[in-house]
């Protein structure tokens, strides 16, 4: 098995353009979420999201620059060229060498409504003729291999809100097993638009008011999007490189609840964190930051809690635990790999990032996130998690680079 390394990272949220963007909105604990209105929606009980700023979308698809993106490509391939660049890989890097695997729960979810509105509401026939491959959920990873001519292994994984940790975690084992040398690993999600929009809000699990995970007032998620990408190397191709190793990744896990759709089991939370910290060699007093799936929503905050207190027991207590939601919003295919950014950001700054809009603990859940403002912290190693709808749970785990 070879060691795994983090050697670029790139990103696009509703915090700007850029990892570093997201890392320090999260640290400060500035929000993206802002107002956002559909014409298209007559009844609109929930009028937030953290949508990106018409600045940063513009920018985004005049850097991005193709027609035949859905957006959700377009942020894919300007997140994989920020953590290229930062990883400082040549042409001659890619091919064969290098593995592709970005994940995205709903696909070109813009491209597919419009069209509906055009056919179904408008009753036009002039429909966009490259609808399908902007629509399928692979487009993002296709265009990702297709910018850089990476030819090795293309991947798209789309499992809701674990979509990109799932991604990083089957990034993480091609260069693990020796498959690849690298892989632009990630997510990527653009599906603010007016019918997704609409069917989250009549599940119920939306905040018609303010993210707020593990509080006693929480009462819902809010929607984000973005991209977010990992330049996964092994340690051999880094140091032959002479590149600048961020961190190494060195746990994943992932299993299913195979109970609910919607409802998570904290006792399949449990055995994914321990299959990570099995990968990774540690034990839970190794880990210092626990950056959680935290979505906001009643069930999956107690349920996730309980689940961390079975693994981490006592040592919960002194441990960091946020969300940082509330500031990029849930991005669901993206989320895990804007957060595993975010965790890194926390790993190499010493400084856990803060669930802000927190105002009481609930007795139920019995947890103190970090509230409002960043603070200082020791670890060596910081985990995060995904706990998607469908029951399909992620955790990856990253640790300071102490060299070969």
């Amino acid at each position: 098995m070879h060691r795994v390394v983090v050697t670029g990272m790139g990103a696009v949220s509703a915090c700007g353009l850029g990892a570093e963007s997201l890392i320090e909105a999260t640290q400060a604990g500035i929000s993206g979420v802002k107002s956002i209105a559909f014409d298209t929606l007559d009844v609109q009980r929930v009028n937030t999201a953290a949508r990106l700023s018409d600045t940063d979308l513009a920018a985004t698809m005049e850097a991005a620059g193709h027609k035949m993106r859905d957006p959700v490509a377009s942020y894919a391939v300007l997140a994989a060229r920020e953590a290229v660049d930062q990883a400082g890989l040549d042409d001659g890097d890619f091919g064969d060498a290098c593995g592709v695997s970005i994940g995205s729960g709903f696909g070109g979810a813009q491209t597919l409504n419009k069209n509906y509105l055009k056919f179904a509401a408008e009753g036009s026939m002039r429909l966009d003729p490259m609808s399908v491959p902007k629509i399928m959920n692979n487009a993002a990873a296709s265009w990702v291999s297709m910018e850089f001519g990476a030819t090795g292994p293309a991947m798209c994984l789309a499992t809701a809100c674990s979509s990109a940790s799932q991604s990083i975690g089957l990034g993480w084992q091609m260069v693990a097993l020796g498959q690849v040398d690298r892989c632009l690993a990630g997510g990527s999600e653009a599906c603010l638009e007016s019918g997704v929009f609409r069917v989250w809000e009549l599940l119920r699990v939306m905040t018609a008011g303010v993210n707020r995970p593990f509080s006693k007032d929480r009462n819902g998620m809010t929607l984000g999007e973005g991209a977010g990408v990992l330049v996964l190397e092994s340690l051999e191709s880094a140091e032959a490189r002479g590149a600048h190793v961020i961190c190494e990744l060195v746990g994943y896990g992932s299993n299913s609840d195979a109970a609910d759709l919607l409802r998570p089991d904290p006792k399949r939370a449990v055995a994914c964190m321990h299959q990570a910290l099995k990968a990774a060699g540690m034990q839970p007093s190794d880990i210092g930051y626990v950056n959680a799936h935290g979505t906001g929503t009643v069930a999956n905050d107690m349920n996730e809690v309980a689940a961390l207190r079975e693994v981490f027991g006592e040592g919960l207590k002194d441990m960091k635990v946020s969300s940082t939601k509330p500031v990029h919003g849930h991005a669901l295919g993206a989320a895990g790999a804007l957060e595993l950014i975010t965790s890194i950001g926390a790993l190499l700054k010493q400084s856990a990032p803060p669930t802000i809009n927190f105002t009481e603990i609930d007795p139920k859940v019995g947890l103190s996130p970090v509230p409002n403002t960043k603070q200082p912290m020791t670890a060596h190693a910081v985990m995060s998690n995904s706990l998607a709808f469908g029951g399909i749970n992620a955790t990856l785990i990253a640790k300071a680079y102490v060299g070969a």
